[in-house]
């Protein structure tokens, strides 16, 4: 079953000097009991575009898409009021930073038990119950007792149990993880990691993970989603991308790996994400594309075929090398 079906998806920010495209002609789909990734550099508008299915942007913000369709209901149209009884109880996010997510004026069984009240009509007694087994769910040990505590009183990663308890407070059907292991050490990323695997096993919920850890990618998801300054550069299946990459940023990506470097000193991607005064006319990539030439500064590429991974390129990556696209003239931009 289809769980969220996105079409050209775009995010416009109002600034002092125009318009700012944070999110440009996003595609995105997520079946049921799918693990999709999607990853990138900060800047590349990962968290843009799942704030903006959410509907949290602020009023700066302007969202349009050719369809925006979640469990058949269609996001555009529903009113104010509709759209709360979904987001947080069908779809729900696990934001970055739970230290700075979670309110420190109020404890956490406090801020569970809102969305359990405000969603499910649950009485006091029934919400506490709830909450005790939710935090026994996440692995959080004596549970009953860290419901009374606030935020400033747990560790980093138990904030991030608590924050995942309160993402599937409502069992729903669509959890999006915005890099739910930032900031954590590595066991209890592999804790955080785990737990988000069993619990799609086991109410078989559709996953979202935004996350810039290839290595993540690698042991999580089916399918994956590489973004480069709010465009989608490729799109493809976790196995046939680490197979094969076919846009210059993702195979940038996978040589910068540690674990893939074959030499000595590891390689890194120069430059950086262009932002609102220094985009590109053509490719966004162009200025730090290892293969770039005469079209990619001036042309905005199209979509290849899905054989390619759909790559945002003029010249897909075959093998590790250019296509033979590179050898045609310069066109003159239109």
């Amino acid at each position: 079953m289809r769980l969220l079906d996105i079409r050209n998806l775009t995010v416009r920010f109002a600034t002092r000097n125009g318009a700012f495209t944070a999110v440009d002609g996003v595609d995105l789909t997520v079946d049921g009991d799918e693990v999709l990734a999607i990853v990138g550099e900060s800047g590349s508008g990962k968290s843009v575009a799942m704030l903006a299915i959410m509907g949290l942007l602020p009023w700066t913000a302007t969202i349009t898409a050719d369809r925006m369709d979640f469990c058949g209901q269609d996001l555009r149209k529903l009113s104010a009021k509709a759209r709360r009884s979904v987001i947080g109880r069908d779809m729900a996010m696990i934001f970055q930073e739970p230290m700075s997510s979670l309110n420190p004026c109020f404890t956490v069984g406090f801020q569970i038990a809102e969305s359990l009240k405000a969603h499910l009509g649950l009485s006091r007694s029934a919400r506490k119950a709830r909450c005790i087994d939710l935090l026994e769910k996440v692995g959080i040990p004596d549970p009953a007792r860290r419901l009374g505590m606030f935020p400033h009183q747990l560790s980093g990663g138990m904030s991030q149990r608590v924050m995942i308890a309160m993402a599937i407070s409502c069992n729903p059907k669509l959890l999006i993880a915005d890099e739910p292991t930032t900031a954590l050490d590595v066991t209890i990323q592999a804790q955080i990691l785990d737990l988000l695997l069993d619990l799609r096993k086991e109410t078989g919920m559709g996953l979202v993970l935004i996350t810039h850890d290839m290595g993540v990618v690698a042991e999580t998801a089916s399918r994956v989603v590489v973004q480069y300054a709010g465009r989608q550069v490729e799109t493809n299946t976790t196995a046939e991308l680490f197979a094969g990459r076919h846009h210059p940023y993702t195979d940038a990506l996978m040589a910068a790996l540690p674990e893939r470097a074959t030499q000595r000193r590891l390689p890194a991607i120069p430059g950086v994400v262009p932002g609102q005064f220094d985009r590109p006319a053509g490719c966004t990539f162009s200025p730090r594309c290892a293969f770039v030439f005469d079209d990619c500064h001036t042309i905005v590429p199209r979509k290849a075929s899905p054989a390619l991974g759909q790559a945002l390129c003029h010249t897909p990556l075959i093998g590790g090398v250019p296509s033979a696209r590179t050898l045609e003239p310069a066109r003159e931009p239109a």
